[in-house]
This record gives C-alpha cells, structure tokens and sequence, in this order.
C-alpha cells in the first residue's frame, strides 16, 4: 500500500471529503488548474490537426494517424520517459515540461509547415507528456491523503473530461472563423500559462529516488522496476488490462470521427460536438458516482458501467449504418457517444485503487507503465479504427468496435471481479516488485 503521511481522516474511511476540503490544499490549485489549461489547449491542437490532414488528403487512415500521433510516444517511450517522475524533482519534471511543450507548439503555429513537419513535431510534443503525467499523479498522492486524494482524483478526471468538452467543441467553432496556426498558437500559450502556475504554486521537494535511498541506476532498470510492480501484484495487473481493453475500445472510434460525421453529413463544427459527447458523458457519470456513491460501493458499479461504456457505440454504428444521413442520425449518434461516456465514468474507482496500492517511491514508475499501456492501446485502436474504415464504411467499423469491445472486455472483468471479491472478504494477495 501506499506510504502517505498522516491524513486527518483514516484512508480506510468511508466518510466522503468534500470539495473544498481538496481545494483547501495549496499545492493541489495548480496542480489541478494548470492541467485542465493544458488538456483544453490539447483538443484545440488535435481537432485543429485531424481535420487538417482530413481535408489535405480525403484519407481516414491519414486522419486516424494524426489522432493517434500524440498517444504512441507513450508505448514506444513512456515507461522509460516516467522514470524521471520518481529519479528528479516532480515539480521540476512538471515545469520542465510544460515549457519544452510551449516551445515546440510554437514551432508548429508557424504558417506553411509541412504535413510530415508538423506530425514530426506533435510527436515530439507528445514526448513530454509521460513525465509530465506521471509525476502530476504521483505528486497528487504525495499533497493528499485519504478520500481527499480519491475526491481530488475523481474531479480531476471529471473536469478534465470537461475541459475536452470545452476543447472539442471551441476547436469545432474556432475552425469555422480561424485557420489552424492560431488554433495551435492558443495551444502553445496555455503550456507557458501552466509552467508559469506551476512554477509559482508548488514546493520545492527532494527526488523522490533521493528520499528513498535510491542510487544511480539505469532509466531502463528503473521502468523495469514499475512493469515487475505490477506483474507480480495480482490486483494491479488484473486492474490495468481491464483498463486497458476496456478504453481502447471505448475510444478508438475517435480516431475516425471526420469520416464518421462525414457519413452522417455533418462538417467540421459537428467533429468537434461528436468528439465533445463522450466526454461530457464522462463528467456527468464522474459528478454522479463521486457524490451520491460510498468509497465502498463505487467498485461494485464497474461491471456494469463498463458495458454500458460499449453497448451504445456499437448502437451508434448501427445507427450511421442503416439512418439516412442528416441531423436526426447525427443527434443519435450523439446521444449513444454521451451515454458511452455515462458508463466510462467506471475508470475514476480504478484509477484511485491502482495509485493508493503503489508505494510512493514507485508511483512515478508504475503510473508511467499502466499510462503509456493506456494511451498507447487507445493510439493503435484509433489506427486499427483508421486502417479498417479505408475498406469498409465508418459506420460499419464503428459497429464492429463496439461488438468487439462487448467481447473482448468480459475475461478482464471477471478476472478483477474475482480478485476484488477477494480483497474485500479479507484474502491476502502476493505483491512485490
């Protein structure tokens, strides 16, 4: 379990925290603020690139790959890049960060950059991100203890996926009235906002390697020590491959959205409320379960909002398939991608579960593996999505992405359900580096 410093509440409570006891923490303010400024300036840059590239070349392979970009850095380098979360200062990590990110999408604001220069520059920007994730979550769990950090946890999730809604859905309007370099100028100024924040708002501590005692030792030693974590721990290995399946299908039909709402006969405007439906869901569904849902009854929800976090993007496949195109489809299809969102609320419990369960001297390296797993299955689901849809229509792959997904996610399911029922009648389960 996790090394916290004494919490004022017993982190096996099942009292719930409040929101302004979470704000009443300095150090989370920025922590939070700056991250939701940055997420937001993210899905103007992606919004602003996928329907640039769409327009360019008519290709949805080519679109899915610019979607996609900014998530594979994290499974060909995340693990090894997380490291520095736990090998450097986290606040240094953060700030570092954030300023190379606000450098590099300037370079890409530039008007008349090549295609291949851009996508060349988004995956360098996309680089930073497993060290900037990794120690803003380890960081989280170091400044709270107890509910406060799963409440802290739970309306970061919330708003970030709110802040993608605002993302989404400015980028869809700025598209109509500004060419892309602006939208990826206003990108640029959010990652020298949040240094800025950053920089003003947190303290100065110790690596957390230095705290711990640890030595020099290699960067590809030390994400072997966060990826041995998590294979010899049962509950965290079961936890991270149902999060894994489990949102890659969930989201690999983002990666086709401009074909998709090309189908239903919708334009730019209409990719950015369709990539805007899921996570709104997702807030609405996060709101809920914080607040009317016990710690101790929020796990016993996941099966079934895992399958309702399918169920209705196979539905809005079938939809595209067999409605007329116009805005009757396209409401609906709407609709099925915000309840989507309702039923993927079920990762905010788990996400809790994984960073209590870690060690603080392993947070940063752990996180790094189960996170790069994350985005990158969800960038070859986004490519799988863009590959498929050069054959068959949008709507069809989207069917099958959902059905798939039905299937595919039950084995993990059980295979948590069962040792979760474990921990809770009180069975010891092996854990270890």
């Amino acid at each position: 379990m996790t090394e916290d410093p004494p919490a004022t509440r017993d982190p096996t409570s099942n009292v719930q925290a409040t929101f302004g006891e979470v704000f009443a923490v300095p150090e989370f303010r920025p922590l939070f603020g700056s991250y939701l400024l940055s997420t937001i300036g993210d899905q103007l840059a992606r919004v602003a690139l996928t329907v640039l590239v769409y327009q360019r070349t008519d290709s949805p392979l080519l679109s899915a790959i610019t979607f996609a970009v900014s998530y594979l850095p994290w499974l060909v380098g995340g693990p090894v890049l997380a490291t520095l979360a736990d090998r450097l200062p986290r606040h240094r990590v953060l700030i570092a960060s954030d300023v190379a990110r606000a450098v590099l999408v300037a370079g890409m604001a530039v008007p008349g950059t090549p295609l291949a220069l851009l996508l060349v520059l988004l995956l360098l920007v996309s680089l930073f991100a497993p060290p900037f994730e990794s120690a803003r979550s380890a960081l989280m769990a170091d400044v709270l203890t107890g509910d406060r950090y799963a409440v802290a946890t739970s309306l970061t999730n919330v708003s970030s996926q709110m802040s993608q809604v605002v993302g989404f859905a400015l980028a869809g309007t700025l598209m109509a009235t500004l060419s892309p370099s602006w939208v990826l100028l206003l990108n640029a100024v959010t990652f020298a906002v949040s240094a800025l924040w950053l920089g003003a708002g947190l303290e100065r501590r110790p690596a957390p390697a230095v705290e711990a005692g640890g030595g020099h030792r290699s960067l590809w030693r030390d994400a072997g020590d966060g990826l041995r974590l998590i294979t010899r721990t049962p509950r965290l290995l079961s936890l991270v491959l149902l999060v894994w399946v489990g949102v890659m299908f969930a989201n690999a039909a983002e990666g086709i959205s401009a074909p998709l709402v090309d189908e239903l006969g919708g334009g730019a405007t209409a990719v950015g409320l369709l990539l805007a439906a899921n996570p709104l869901g997702v807030t609405i569904g996060g709101l809920l379960l914080t607040r009317l849902v016990t710690p101790s009854r929020r796990n016993r929800l996941v099966p079934p909002l895992v399958l309702l976090s399918l169920l209705p993007v196979l539905a809005a496949g079938l939809v595209t398939m067999w409605a007329p195109p116009g805005e009757v489809a396209f409401g609906a299809v709407l609709a099925c991608m915000f309840v989507a969102g309702l039923g993927a609320s079920w990762t905010i419990p788990l996400n809790v579960t994984f960073v209590r369960e870690v060690p603080s001297a392993y947070r940063g390296r752990a996180i790094g593996v189960a996170v790069s797993g994350l985005y990158g299955v969800q960038g070859l689901g986004a490519l799988g999505a863009g590959l498929a849809a050069e054959g068959v229509s949008a709507g069809a792959v989207v069917a099958l992405i959902g059905g798939l997904g039905v299937l595919a996610v039950v084995p993990p399911l059980l295979a948590w359900a069962r040792l979760q029922a474990d921990a809770v009648a009180g069975t010891a389960v092996p854990a270890g580096p």
